[in-house]
């Protein structure tokens, strides 16, 4: 089968297509005919060896997938030719992958296999970040970093769907924020100044809630925006820098910063994730969740689809389709 291969750690330029073998299930695994996957930053992390998951080379990476089943152990309830969804952690850039039971979900029929190669890493992580760690309450002002990619669109209308108020969408560019409006924020604003921007939206009394999956020098003004007892969520560093906080920030506005690790949480806590896919199908069902697809790819040219999402261009969520 054709499949992407990380051969070097020399960044997403470097990424190969190869023939290999389709991969052998093991005993509670489900193989998967895959119709698309989702391209996300920790597979560009991963191709320069800078991710906390370090397989030894070479490896197909590719986190997430939706397909046809093509074969399942008995009394996992599912079958061949199913619709799923699943998060395979790695060979999901490839034909075919295998996941495991418990990481597979029958995907909805109006959800096409694009939208759902777009669900489980960010659409999952939206849902852990907001109700788990967030605590998000019905009527709550959610700000969202990043919010043209594929977590922050993610985020956007997993806050929508969960009762947020009002949802305003931090972007670089107009262009990203028509799309961070047409994925369902409230309104969006530029980067660049955005705090006084934040300000002025919320008659001066800033946001409950910041999601953050960018980091870098927006992170201080992020602080700054919450009101009094606001949570920032901090999900990622796409920016690239690890920012740091004197925390007598949070000391006088009572304010919080809580870590996001959606995939540390899950490992330990089996049934948790399905539980939350659960949760999400009727969402789904119904359209207040559907992940708008910014870029199209074939294997062979997965390392554009990377190379997108390292120069931080991507609109939306990015799939490669074999």
């Amino acid at each position: 089968m054709r499949a992407v291969q990380i051969t070097s750690l020399e960044g997403p330029s470097a990424v190969e297509v190869v023939d290999i073998d389709a991969p052998e299930p093991g005993p509670e695994q489900i193989v998967i005919d895959v119709k698309a996957s989702g391209v996300s930053f920790p597979e560009v992390l991963q191709t320069r060896g800078l991710y906390q998951l370090k397989p030894p080379l070479p490896f197909v990476p590719g986190s997430e997938v939706a397909g046809e089943v093509v074969s399942a152990p008995s009394g996992s309830g599912f079958s061949t030719g199913d619709r799923v969804a699943a998060f395979p952690m790695l060979g999901g850039f490839a034909e075919r992958a295998v996941s495991g039971v418990d990481m597979t979900f029958h995907l909805p029929d109006n959800v096409s296999y694009e939208e759902g190669a777009g669900v489980p890493l960010n659409y999952l992580t939206a849902h852990f970040a907001l109700l788990k760690r967030g605590h998000l309450r019905n009527g709550e002002s959610v700000l969202v970093q990043g919010a043209a990619g594929g977590v922050g669109t993610a985020s956007i209308q997993v806050a929508k769907a969960y009762g947020a108020g009002q949802v305003i969408a931090v972007t670089s560019t107009d262009a990203k924020g028509e799309v961070a409006v047409a994925a369902g924020a409230d309104s969006y604003v530029l980067a660049d100044g955005f705090k006084e921007a934040v300000k002025d939206l919320t008659g001066g009394h800033g946001v409950d809630l910041v999601i953050d999956p960018v980091g870098g020098d927006r992170f201080t003004d992020s602080l700054r925006s919450l009101k009094d007892d606001g949570r920032l969520l901090v999900i990622g560093f796409t920016a690239g820098d690890i920012p740091e906080v004197k925390v007598n920030r949070l000391l006088l506005n009572n304010i919080d910063i809580r870590g996001v690790g959606w995939g540390a949480y899950v490992m330990k806590r089996p049934g948790y994730v399905a539980a939350q896919w659960q949760e999400l199908v009727p969402h789904l069902e119904s359209g207040a969740l559907a992940p708008p697809i910014g870029g199209r790819f074939s294997l062979e040219d997965a390392a554009r689809a990377l190379e997108m999402i390292d120069a931080r261009e991507a609109l939306g969520k990015v799939v490669l389709v074999p």
